[in-house]
């Protein structure tokens, strides 16, 4: 153990009392500002001029214009990326702060209560993790992962209130899910090795829904999946097993060297119907909005999708 001898004298023969108490500041300095790097910081983010608009009728929310406060936003993730700390920005909605704050009995025109909102939407909304990003980045992405968490939320609760199959007794939502578990499982073995980008859509009894997954696999092993895009892209496939709606699935493959690969597949009864060579084209070269063709790319192979009928579960309804 190494010792150290202070020699100071403050003049009274009182030697060292103010080199340990100065050392103590330092440390006590020290310790304050690792544990600042080390506490999460969450900032609640205005993506819009509508929301933000809408917190101006707060007297203690003090900006008058969207796009100073957005830079202003950005320059705090900047310092506080410069201090080492980890911030996260999550989406804030007026509608849903005004409603946090009458069933919490809390002042909406208070800080405090605009902080205990951001706690709040940080352990259970959307959020992006601040790795450098221009704010004009980071908005697009954030308000991406709010609607696909709202797409996953609406559709577990679909499947959810589903109920028992009236034939076998069988949860009609897990048996959904454990099935485009499967049919996912098996498009993705059978693509083989590459960069995967497939979507799914359906209609659902209220909403149209729409999943992307993206997706790596090496030419030994089976696909990475990312947990929450994979679970959000099954849940919405269950929906349009279990409610037998139309819908389909697309996968686009791209390898180095080789063309892109398009694949499809039609939603029909609750299973994935390959569609041909030609139907994909015309899928892939239409525009869903006004139904005018779009130019086909110079370097993508339309393919038609491959059979994944063998050893998938049966359906319960």
């Amino acid at each position: 153990m190494a010792h150290h001898r202070n020699t100071g004298n403050d003049g009274n023969g009182n030697h060292g009392n103010h080199g340990r108490t100065a050392g103590h500041r330092r440390s006590a300095t020290s310790m304050r500002r690792t544990l600042r790097r080390e506490a999460p910081s969450t900032i609640g983010l205005l993506a819009d001029e509508q929301d933000f608009a809408a917190m101006r009728r707060y007297r203690t929310f003090t900006f008058d214009d969207h796009t100073v406060y957005l830079r202003q936003v950005e320059t705090l993730l900047k310092d506080l990326c410069a201090q080492g700390a980890h911030a996260t920005v999550a989406l804030f909605d007026p509608e849903e702060y005004a409603e946090f704050c009458a069933e919490s009995g809390l002042a909406p025109d208070d800080p405090a209560s605009r902080s205990r909102f951001t706690a709040e939407i940080a352990s259970s909304g959307a959020t992006v993790a601040y790795a450098g990003q221009p704010i004009d980045t980071l908005i697009p992405l954030l308000v991406g992962r709010a609607v696909r968490r709202a797409t996953w939320e609406y559709a577990t609760t679909l499947l959810a209130g589903l109920g028992p199959c009236a034939d076998c007794g069988q949860d009609v939502g897990h048996a959904a899910f454990d099935r485009a578990s499967h049919l996912l499982h098996r498009i993705l073995d059978t693509a083989g090795p590459g960069t995967h980008h497939l979507v799914c859509s359906t209609p659902a009894d209220q909403e149209h829904l729409l999943a992307v997954l993206h997706t790596e696999r090496e030419a030994t092993g089976p696909a990475r999946l990312e947990s929450e895009e994979g679970a959000e892209f099954v849940t919405v496939l269950a929906v349009g097993i279990a409610l037998e709606k139309p819908g389909g699935v697309v996968l686009r493959t791209t390898s180095p060297g080789a063309q892109d690969r398009v694949h499809g597949w039609r939603l029909i009864r609750g299973g994935l119907v390959p569609l041909s060579a030609g139907e994909v084209f015309s899928a892939y070269c239409t525009d869903a909005d006004t139904g005018e063709p779009v130019a086909p790319e110079s370097h993508v192979e339309y393919c038609a999708g491959f059979d994944l009928g063998a050893d998938e579960p049966e359906a319960h309804h």
